[in-house]
């Protein structure tokens, strides 16, 4: 995110030269910026060292739950910094790790089988890709020819080579295209708004993307095909898109045609974001493999997960019984604490049913004030996942070009003072470079009157944004 240009030459010629006033060492996501100093978080607000206070409503990436300064969560997590802060979990567990893991495993009814901590959403993907290689491997007898994967376009699913291999945002992948690995495919996304036809029906809809991907199948041999991935929800790259009534069945009968193993990444999308814990449960469907994260600590620690099902595991204990995967930092105590204390707040103060609740709030009152706006293309998401998609033209869907920068300077311009509202970019909504979109995503405990001032000021933001661009 571009926010201040830096101040004065980076490398003055001599000592009597004036010196910048700050010259960062962190290696930021963009190099010739400045970023507004983070002085404290509480509640619902950032609080920023220039002295502006800004409602957090996208939660950073989704990532705000529980909002920001819980006590319990930080007394949990000191606790367990105190009682042992580090755990080699070739030889030991923890009491943190277990009680997490089991919390994770039983709110599945049933379906999962097994949990596995690790430390960012990317870690849980590339553990995801190599626990489906490694499960048809240890099958009786082995399928060693399963080694392909099929995904879908403007997809995201982690930014290390593997979880990037199988995403198809194109952006994030154009520098890294000759490390990626070769045994993956994409079908279209089921992205409503883009990709279905005038009259088409949801059925006829499903139907065709079914088609499409039985015949992705077909193509690559079936019995190369370890697993399909997807988001029961896409988040960064297509901004909070929901599939059409049956898509996720259809898909789970072709996977399971076929043999192959159903991974959804969760990793934004889940863990409450859209009204249930998982998202898959809105589906009728299970995954043999899911991937968590975000919501999981809401921030308060580094953590995200892997869940595997019976199907899964079965076959790992009945064979080798070792997971050839592992990290220094898998299971960290601390992480483990902070996200056991998060969830037992969510379930305890029944957070999820607020989200359900004000999520239709949510939903109706942007519908309200930006449906009609000539540059608002579409808004779409459940719960507390939505995403407004702008467009040069509303008759034809047509996209900004990528220079013009709409959802960044959109977010940039809502941390002035007159919105102090944060909300998330994204780009590559169209086609993986064009296209431009914003989430909104607030914590699952805000407030009627929360909602309202969340869609007062992006209102405000959106209305004035393009009347000052027009």
């Amino acid at each position: 995110m571009v926010l201040v240009k830096v101040q004065g030459p980076a490398h003055p010629e001599t000592a009597d030269e004036a010196k910048p006033a700050f010259q960062s060492a962190v290696l930021h996501r963009h190099l010739a910026t400045e970023f507004f100093p983070l002085t404290r978080a509480e509640g619902n607000y950032l609080l920023l060292e220039d002295g502006r206070k800004i409602f957090d409503a996208s939660g950073g990436a989704a990532v705000g739950c529980i909002g920001w300064g819980n006590k319990r969560v930080a007394e949990a997590v000191t606790k367990q910094v105190l009682a042992a802060p580090y755990c080699a979990t070739i030889f030991y567990t923890t009491r943190a790790q277990e009680e997490l893991c089991r919390t994770l495993v039983d709110s599945t009814n049933g379906h999962m089988s097994r949990a596995y901590i690790v430390n960012s959403g990317s870690e849980a993907m590339e553990a995801a890709l190599k626990l489906a290689r490694q499960y048809f491997l240890e099958l009786d007898p082995p399928q060693p020819d399963r080694v392909r994967f099929i995904s879908r376009k403007q997809s995201y699913h982690g930014i290390t080579l593997g979880a990037l291999a199988v995403g198809g945002h194109v952006y994030r992948r154009a520098k890294f295209e000759p490390l990626l690995m070769k045994t993956v495919s994409q079908v279209s996304p089921c992205f409503e708004y883009r990709g279905k036809k005038p009259n088409e029906s949801d059925e006829e809809y499903v139907n065709r993307l079914s088609e499409e991907l039985d015949a992705e199948f077909q193509r690559v041999g079936p019995e190369t095909v370890c697993a399909f991935v997807a988001e029961p929800v896409v988040g960064a790259a297509l901004g909070c898109v929901p599939s059409v009534r049956g898509y996720f069945k259809a898909v789970r009968a072709i996977c399971d045609k076929y043999g192959a193993l159903l991974i959804l990444d969760e990793v934004m999308c889940g863990m409450g974001r859209t009204g249930t814990l998982h998202a898959w449960e809105q589906e009728g469907v299970a995954p043999d493999i899911q991937t968590i994260g975000k919501a999981l600590g809401g921030g308060y620690q580094p953590v995200a997960g892997l869940l595997a099902g019976r199907r899964v595991i079965d076959a790992i204990e009945k064979g080798t019984s070792v997971f050839v995967h592992g990290h220094t930092y898998q299971g960290h105590p601390a992480a483990c604490a902070a996200a056991l204390e998060v969830q037992r707040i969510i379930q305890e103060e029944e957070l999820l049913a607020n989200v359900r609740n004000l999520g239709a709030l949510l939903s109706r009152r942007l519908k309200e004030e930006l449906g009609d706006h000539p540059n608002v293309g579409n808004i779409r998401g459940r719960g507390f996942f939505w995403g407004i998609e702008f467009v040069a033209d509303k008759t034809t869907a047509a996209p900004f070009p990528p220079e013009a920068h709409v959802a960044m300077d959109i977010c940039e311009l809502g941390l002035a003072d007159e919105y102090s509202i944060n909300v998330y970019p994204g780009t590559g909504t169209v086609d993986g470079v064009q296209g431009d979109h914003i989430i909104i995503s607030p914590p699952f405990n805000v407030t009627s009157s929360d909602i309202e001032l969340i869609v007062d000021a992006v209102t405000r933001l959106v209305n004035d944004y393009f009347a000052k661009g027009s």
